[in-house]
């Protein structure tokens, strides 16, 4: 049976100032999910993933308040608060040691008291401890425990805070066993028809659903049996809070799909075809890229388009091109509403799993190379040229392939496009991303 890991979320909430973002980035470092070709994200970085000794979480930054009035730096932060119970596992709460203990601390700290969730406090701007000592005891006041005291500035305190911080994870969690069922999360911007889908499946399918509200998360999953095959349909939707700003509805939104996604095996974007495909919908795309999952992009909402025989391919081609750092999904044109090709959706699903976790003898893809490398001579740089020596595939979900070459920098960005485009020509993939990584190997070797 194959054991599933499953990242840890860790959210960090405070008041404006406090440093949440000088921290984030900090932590961050040069592991920002971001991949250079996929729109939209590098604006707003919200989540990155993160690793201290032996552990790999992802870590969110529930969000920069604009501060009015006290009134509604209080509101947002209870908003921050409750996106952070809703879908992290561990909760960072930054306080600020040179403007002491506030009300809006306080009241935020009961709120995540009462969550039940493993709250870490953290007590920034502590640049001298001998200094500062006596002002973050204050802290203890909270009633949340041990402050640690750190300073994202300097970037001092992050491993006793790190450690506690993963001394939370549940180790025994983060490798589910024996679950064989394949995790499809369905996702997409508010209102696009990701419940009705849902809704539509269970009632064709005539099963018993059990609304397993995810055990750590808000994210309601729901079990369905297809053809004596069982899948696990992880919804986002609930955006139950009328949320006043549309920037923090926008957050709100990208977080919980990342908390959705990161469970998830498979992806199935929504899309409303009466609307078109949106920087919205790239941004959510996104995501689902930078984590390597399979993607299936689902156009719902078709039964309410005219129709003529072009329609179809001019759908098809905005869609490409919105989604151009995704040409490898599959694309699906259907209608909650009349339930058209929607069994065909479980099919879509069964095929790009299979692709996902599809492995390549080493031999076969040697050869591959060695062919592609005859057609197309490997790029050279003052006299110096590429060589590519081995290529060998080290995993899967995604296809992951390491080829040695003679020199990295050599490898530039269009020969290993070339490459993959090979590979899939001879084997598909379609519905998956692939991953490469270059090594180097000395000449003499």
């Amino acid at each position: 049976m194959s054991k599933k890991k499953t990242k840890p979320i860790v959210a960090i909430v405070g008041r404006p100032n406090v440093g949440k973002s000088t921290l984030f980035n900090a932590l961050a470092g040069d592991n920002i999910s971001i991949v250079k070709d996929t729109p939209g994200i590098t604006r707003d970085r919200i989540y990155a993933d993160v690793s201290w000794l032996d552990m790999n979480f992802t870590l969110i930054d529930t969000g920069g308040i604009e501060p009015e009035s006290k009134d509604i730096i209080l509101s947002q932060m209870r908003e921050q608060a409750q996106i952070a119970i809703d879908t992290a596992d561990v909760i960072v709460f930054m306080v600020d040691v040179k403007q002491g203990l506030v009300d809006a601390d306080s009241k935020v700290a009961d709120m995540l008291r009462r969550s039940q969730k493993p709250v870490v406090l953290a007590v920034n701007k502590v640049d001298d401890f001998k200094k500062y000592m006596a002002d973050v005891y204050e802290f203890y006041n909270l009633g949340i425990g041990e402050p640690f005291s750190i300073s994202s500035v300097n970037k001092l305190g992050f491993g006793e805070l790190l450690d506690e911080v993963t001394s939370h994870f549940d180790r025994e969690a983060a490798v589910e066993e024996d679950d064989e069922r394949t995790k499809v999360a369905i996702v997409g911007k508010p209102n696009v028809g990701k419940s009705s889908i849902i809704n539509k499946l269970i009632g064709e399918n005539r099963v018993i659903v059990s609304d397993v509200a995810g055990t750590t998360r808000d994210a309601i999953d729901t079990e369905i049996t297809h053809n004596k095959k069982e899948y696990v349909f992880i919804d986002t939707a609930g955006l139950r809070r009328k949320n006043k700003i549309k920037e923090e509805l926008e957050r709100y939104m990208i977080i919980r799909t990342v908390a959705a996604v990161e469970r998830a095996d498979i992806v199935v974007l929504v899309i409303d075809a009466t609307e078109g495909v949106t920087e919205q919908d790239a941004k959510i795309a996104g995501i689902a890229h930078d984590r390597g999952k399979a993607i299936i992009i689902a156009v719902n909402k078709w039964d309410a388009i005219e129709k003529d025989n072009k329609t179809v391919n001019e759908f098809t081609q905005k869609v490409r091109q919105v989604l151009s750092f995704m040409t490898y999904a599959e694309l699906i044109f259907i209608s909650a509403v009349t339930g058209q090709r929607l069994g065909r959706l479980f099919d879509l699903i069964d095929v790009v799993s299979e692709n996902h976790s599809m492995r390549v003898a080493t031999g076969v893809l040697n050869e591959i190379m060695a062919e592609a490398v005859a057609l197309q001579q490997p790029p050279s740089d003052k006299g110096k040229r590429l060589r590519l020596y081995y290529i060998t595939q080290a995993a899967v979900k995604p296809p992951t392939f390491v080829i040695f070459v003679n020199d990295k920098e050599l490898m530039h960005f269009s020969y290993t496009r070339y490459l993959e485009n090979q590979i899939r020509e001879t084997f598909g993939f379609m519905g998956t991303p692939l991953r490469f990584i270059i090594r180097e190997r000395k000449e003499n070797k």
